[in-house]
């Protein structure tokens, strides 16, 4: 079978630059959980079942590494708790698919000085802020302007000016809290996303858990 080169992706188009919120990896799956393989994630995780034109949809929790239940003992952070409260609004305003964002906020890393949590979605070139804030404690991670699906001829220089205007401003997730962690730097052609923090970048985010004795997921 004659096997042809891929194609190269062309490496200074479709950068979009996000602040790192430093919380912890989440996701929300609504889905009709219809197949034999589904049917024990429904039966044992779901947080609620609404109708719809094909038969329903149900909504799951998640953290980085496993499924949540909406109790003391299998939820995260009170993620699921969050989702179960939610539910319907979720449901209605994210539609079917698989959703991951950052659960943050109080208690959680930083905090950001905030008396909530929030759950920021990712996805920013599907969600505005305006679009999902009607749920509370909903969001989307912000841009750092002008750098949304933008030609960069030089993306070093644009990542070491999106940071320095974390610096200098704080950050646009809270504003006010002048101790934000990062960027992401995601590069739509490949659907690859990068990181670069303030602090631990080279060492990485063992090194962050090993000083702070932190053995949570995030």
């Amino acid at each position: 079978m004659f096997v042809p080169f891929p194609s190269l992706t062309r490496f200074s188009q479709d950068w979009t630059v996000t602040e790192k919120i430093d919380g912890s990896n989440a996701q929300i799956w609504i889905d009709a959980l219809a197949s034999a393989d589904d049917k024990p994630v429904k039966d044992a995780y779901s947080l609620g079942h609404f109708q719809d034109d094909f038969g329903g949809l149900h909504i799951v929790a998640g953290s980085r590494k496993r499924f949540l239940k909406a109790t003391k003992q299998e939820d995260h952070m009170g993620f699921a708790q969050w989702v179960f409260k939610n539910a319907a609004s979720l449901v209605k305003t994210l539609g079917p698919g698989r959703h991951f964002g950052e659960w943050w906020g109080q208690g959680i890393q930083r905090g950001y000085d905030l008396k909530e949590k929030r759950f920021s979605l990712f996805n920013v070139s599907r969600w505005k802020e305006e679009n999902v804030s009607h749920v509370p404690g909903l969001h989307v991670v912000p841009v750092v302007e002008p750098y949304r699906g933008v030609y960069l001829n030089d993306p070093g220089f644009a990542f070491f000016s999106a940071l320095e205007q974390l610096k200098r401003e704080g950050s646009l997730a809270a504003p006010g809290y002048m101790n934000p962690e990062g960027i992401v730097m995601f590069h739509g052609r490949s659907g690859t996303g990068f990181k670069k923090t303030f602090d631990y970048d080279e060492e990485g985010k063992w090194a962050e858990k090993h000083e702070k004795g932190e053995h949570s997921e995030t």
